[in-house]
């Protein structure tokens, strides 16, 4: 599980309007062999092509139910069943997600490969998958609407090679085995010897963690709970500093405000996202948000992807 890879493709970081630069809101996580897209507006697809990621999506979750966060699901649906997809494909969102579906099925009066499901999520709801975990928490959008975090599980302690050959075990097999758990039994002074996991593994290391706001206003509060040393923290940062009043008015947030809620969260990166198309470039909200956060800022353009590292 450590060695999972952990990508993020940018694929939409437009506000409500599309720009010649900037698509709809659709963010692809790809960890290990999973795909998951968080939103999917319109134009996803040739965002996934531009990207060359392919088509293989194991979920979606959505934010919440403005057309500029999952219009782009209608034709995705399609491509699949047309690239001969068999396995169910969950869509997973905030109250109003199983008549969202219900009505896909409807509009399309397409025959699929395979079956579209719904799951409602709310605050604190979880998704189970191997080696992570998607939880939903609430955000401030006059609306139900999500925010979601994506977290690793707990991986083991670093592996101290020089302890476990004092206490005779030999390189080979057997670390392999301590490292997963298990204890082993070697010969030392002649005598056999029982080496535990806890004998020469060291504390549990946190894994990695990405958090995406999806549309919201100001949450930091929330986010220094649910978001807690976040390795990425992906908000929403609709609206520059001189434009506070309109953030205010339409529940979205200001890149300051993204900054001030990464700090609260401890996060290590900052990624500005549903950037207006009033703006012709991020360079304000980049410089806003710095003021308040002292880790890596940085507005990404479409199709930008970024490998996450572990920290530790």
């Amino acid at each position: 599980m450590s060695g999972e890879t952990l990508l993020v493709h940018f694929l939409g970081t437009a506000g409500a309007l599309p720009t010649p630069q900037r698509n709809p809101a659709c963010i692809m996580v790809r960890r290990g062999s999973d795909t998951l897209l968080f939103d999917c507006g319109e134009g996803a697809q040739q965002q996934m092509m531009r990207a060359r990621t392919g088509f293989t999506v194991d979920a979606i979750f959505v934010s919440h139910w403005h057309a500029d966060h999952f219009l782009g699901i209608f034709g995705l649906v399609q491509t699949l069943s047309f690239n001969g997809r068999t396995a169910p494909l969950t869509i997973y969102g905030p109250q109003w997600v199983h008549d969202f579906v219900r009505t896909l099925k409807h509009v399309g009066k397409f025959n699929l490969s395979y079956a579209i499901l719904s799951e409602e999520l709310a605050d604190g709801s979880w998704v189970r998958f191997d080696g992570y975990t998607v939880t939903a928490f609430s955000v401030n959008h006059g609306m139900p609407a999500l925010g979601y975090v994506l977290e690793e599980d707990r991986r083991p302690g670093r592996f101290d090679r020089e302890k476990a050959i004092a206490l005779g075990v030999p390189p080979g097999p057997l670390f392999g085995k301590l490292q997963r758990g298990e204890t082993v039994t070697v010969k030392k002074d002649g005598a056999p010897v029982e080496v535990h996991p806890a004998d020469i593994m060291g504390p549990m290391r946190p894994g990695r963690k990405i958090i995406y706001t999806g549309d919201t206003g100001p949450i930091a509060a929330k986010l220094a709970d649910v978001a807690k040393d976040a390795d990425l923290l992906i908000h929403d940062a609709t609206y520059d500093e001189t434009d506070l009043q309109k953030a205010t008015d339409f529940l979205h947030a200001t890149a300051g405000q993204a900054g001030e809620a990464a700090a609260a969260a401890g996060a290590a990166m900052l990624a500005l996202v549903h950037i207006s198309s009033r703006y012709t470039s991020p360079e304000n909200h980049i410089a806003d948000a710095k003021k308040k956060f002292p880790g890596t800022v940085f507005a990404p353009d479409d199709l930008t992807l970024l490998d996450l590292p572990f920290r530790q």
